[in-house]
């Protein structure tokens, strides 16, 4: 493909794989995978916005197969939020330099993998929160999530869940909610020029794979204790995120 070496499309069908095996475990965390093994290759502004594409194809499945138990009040609170989140998102992400990017992603995952270790070893009690963080949880998570590909859609995740929501509704919201972020994040990536056509045939090309990796995580899903998964995804993202900073 023009553009891109061997080595270098190995690496990105690898990434692309490994990070949808761990969503199909988990139920989400392919961009917070995919987009800091992605930028060892590629430039970020190359990496997110293509990542975005592969995953807003898995959530408009999702939102179709789920809509019946969205849960619409949470919804209605959340999306203002993270429209406006994805817009100033968009800004840092077109001003900012690759380097600048590749820093804050990689600080970033340190501080959260050191947060999901401590939650563990500490052994936390379920939290619980009212409707007031709606608008904090939504703008933030957007934010990050259109500059990094992933990483702030856990703040939404864990406020859900702290709402006491059933893992129907729980699954349905979420996928509902970051499909219009997706909309908005694609739209304004494109708008910005960050796609072309090796981008686009790329993402052409990936598409079986992620289906493939999906479905492998999700069958593994059901073999890994939940405690001990979480523990190794923190890990990696330890790694992935010091790995970026001394790049």
């Amino acid at each position: 493909m023009p553009g891109f070496d061997a080595f270098q499309l190995l690496w990105i069908a690898g990434s692309v794989f490994t990070a949808f095996v761990v969503r199909g475990m988990s139920g989400f965390g392919a961009g917070m995978i995919a987009v800091p093994l992605l930028a060892f290759v590629i430039p970020l502004q190359m990496a997110v916005p293509l990542c975005s594409l592969l995953v807003f194809v898995l959530f408009v499945i999702l939102m179709i197969r789920d809509r019946r138990e969205i849960v619409w009040e949470e919804l209605r609170l959340l999306l203002p939020p993270t429209i406006i989140g994805t817009i100033a998102g968009l800004w840092l992400f077109a001003v900012l330099d690759n380097r600048m990017l590749v820093l804050m992603l990689g600080s970033f995952l340190v501080l959260y993998s050191v947060y999901m270790l401590a939650v563990s070893a500490l052994g936390l009690p379920q939290l619980r929160c009212s409707q007031r963080w709606a608008l904090p949880v939504g703008f933030t998570g957007a934010f990050f999530d259109t500059l990094f590909g992933g990483g702030g859609g856990t703040l939404v995740v864990i406020y859900i869940n702290a709402r006491g929501i059933g893992r129907a509704g729980f699954r349905a919201t979420v996928a509902a909610l970051w499909f219009a972020e997706m909309v908005a994040r694609i739209g304004g990536y494109a708008w910005a020029g960050f796609y072309d056509r090796g981008i686009l045939l790329l993402f052409v090309l990936l598409l079986p794979l992620m289906w493939i990796a999906t479905i492998v995580g999700e069958k593994l899903g059901n073999r890994v204790n939940s405690e001990t998964f979480s523990r190794l995804l923190a890990l990696m993202l330890l790694a992935s995120g010091a790995s970026l900073l001394l790049k």
